[in-house]
């Protein structure tokens, strides 16, 4: 691992090829805020991919692609006189110190939990509680993220339930509800208990300290996998899958899910 001096000096070679490429390089020069946004999403999205495959070096690589932007958006700033990457390091460690009391300052927290709730409550308090507790939560997240986000947020005020096994009479509610507008074949108020039963899972996970997108992600993967044998499969069978039985494709099925019990190493922690 590299010293403290040699981080810096990386940090300072970091700004210094982002000052060459903004005046050196046509490509560079043209990029605004609006421009970079696309790809600002993009390669978040490769960061969270190496990181649900757990390849330390796709993640350094990624975490690399992330930090350029930031240099970039500081960069831009600089040049309009807004802020420059100083003043995004130096708003990052006042809210960092202001939000961990329990480490500058005189406050005690004995556990996460703790530090969690302080934090939302702090966060609040940096507005003068002017700020909504959701307000926060980001309009463009994905639903299923922002579900989670907002179940987290409340639960930091105190809105949550005493215990986390009091959550499976709200999802078996949920699931009768969706049941009986499904038999109705009212696709309007299905549509609406639908979500309620998934919002209703998601708080189960969030009450387990599970992450539903990790999950769902995984399962995603899994399928892709297991799909993606069957196909193979009859591609060297010389048989389609739209000729396919379902009994077929499910013996198949089975066996893709044998091979990867004998061949895949245990999923990372997430």
């Amino acid at each position: 691992m590299h010293t403290r001096e040699e981080k810096l000096a990386a940090f300072g070679r970091l700004l210094d090829v982002m000052d060459d490429l903004r005046e050196k390089c046509p490509w560079d020069r043209k990029q605004t805020n609006e421009s970079l946004r696309p790809n600002t999403i993009e390669e978040t999205y490769e960061l969270a991919d190496a990181i649900i495959k757990n390849d330390k070096a796709d993640i350094c690589k990624e975490l690399g692609d992330v930090l350029l932007h930031i240099v970039f958006y500081a960069k831009i700033g600089s040049e309009t006189g807004d802020f420059d990457i100083a003043d995004v390091c130096n708003k990052l460690c006042d809210k960092l110190i202001f939000r961990h009391p329990h480490v500058y300052g005189e406050a005690k927290a004995g556990s996460a939990e703790e530090v969690l709730k302080n934090w939302e409550q702090l966060k609040v308090q940096e507005k003068d509680g002017n700020k909504r507790v959701l307000s926060g939560v980001p309009d463009a997240l994905p639903s299923l993220i922002k579900a989670y986000r907002i179940q987290d947020k409340a639960r930091g005020v105190g809105f949550d339930w005493e215990t986390r096994e009091q959550v499976w009479d709200k999802v078996r509610e949920e699931l009768d509800e969706l049941e009986t507008e499904l038999n109705r074949d009212d696709k309007e108020k299905s549509t609406q208990e639908l979500g309620d039963f998934l919002f209703a899972v998601i708080n189960a996970a969030r009450l387990y300290k599970l992450n539903p997108d990790n999950a769902l992600e995984l399962t995603n993967r899994k399928f892709i996998r297991r799909f993606t044998y069957l196909e193979e499969h009859s591609i060297r069978m010389g048989k389609p899958l739209t000729e396919m039985t379902l009994a077929e494709m499910d013996q198949i099925w089975e066996e893709a899910k044998k091979q990867e019990e004998k061949t895949l190493p245990p999923a990372p922690p997430l």
